[in-house]
């Protein structure tokens, strides 16, 4: 027999409701990573060859389409040589340079974001 003060098995005063908790798994949002476009920029001592080289061994792109970016660079004196995630954009800016550099040229690339 209970007496006066004690509770019912299970609990304390829940007015006949059971002790289980719902749980939602709140599913994590992941946020997309801020985007990068990587620019050369037109200079008057590059060679318009080794800007397609560069074009074609960083950017992985084909003759064409390096062709085509070195023209648009320089005709209207920048030019997008790809949109990348801020690390990515970072090595390949800093990879031109030092290429550049390595050969003499004062051919600039930089990022920003997109």
């Amino acid at each position: 027999m209970a007496g006066a003060g004690s509770q019912p098995p299970g609990g304390g005063d829940d007015g006949g409701r059971s002790n289980t908790a719902i749980i939602t798994k709140a599913k994590p949002r992941t946020k997309r990573p801020n985007l990068y476009r990587v620019l050369l920029l037109n200079d008057d001592y590059t060679p318009m060859e080794f800007v397609v080289h560069v074009l074609e061994r960083f950017f992985n792109k084909n003759r064409e389409d390096a062709t085509r970016i070195m023209l648009h660079v320089h005709q209207n004196g920048v030019g997008e040589c790809g949109v990348f995630t801020y690390e990515v954009a970072e090595t390949k800016v800093t990879q031109v340079m030092d290429f550049a550099r390595k050969h003499q040229h004062p051919l600039q690339c930089v990022m920003e974001k997109n």
